[in-house]
């Protein structure tokens, strides 16, 4: 059936960030639509970005498309080249191995609401700017930049 019916998909809370770089996006809200509607090659995820919090921890992809659209309320897109605000009905592409790291902040007072669309490669590898982190997309663990992983 084509139509994906949102309230069913699960809200999945924060991210499985190893716990000292988890806070800042506790509270963001992620559903897999793409997942509920059986869609393989590329991921959309509907999120909810409550005041104060982090998308994720400023990154890029080695093998992956990432594309952002937002419906509802404010965000602070940061990337290498400074801050841009991003109202609805903005939207932002970030092509695959560009080694520019991004993220969005919500600054404003009420929840922002944003579509996220990637592809999904297994040889994706996400690199965190500026922590000692990345993520293979093969496993999905959260490494530090030397391939140990975090205990």
């Amino acid at each position: 059936m084509p139509k994906i019916d949102i309230a069913g998909i699960p809200e999945l809370q924060g991210t499985g960030y190893p716990p000292q770089y988890a806070a800042r996006s506790a509270e963001r809200i992620r559903q897999r639509l793409g997942d509920a509607g059986g869609l393989f090659d590329f991921g959309v995820n509907l999120m909810r970005l409550p005041p104060g919090n982090w998308s994720s921890q400023r990154h890029w992809h080695s093998a992956e498309d990432e594309f952002v659209f937002v419906l509802e309320g404010e965000l602070t897109l940061i990337e290498d080249g400074g801050e841009t605000v991003l109202r609805a009905g903005d939207c932002a592409a970030f092509p695959k191995n560009s080694g520019n790291g991004h993220h969005m902040i919500n600054r404003s007072n009420v929840t922002a609401l944003y579509l996220e669309v990637g592809s999904r490669s297994a040889a994706d590898v996400i690199t965190c700017s500026d922590i000692d982190m990345m993520s293979p997309s093969s496993d999905g663990r959260f490494l530090h930049k030397d391939g140990t992983p975090y205990s």
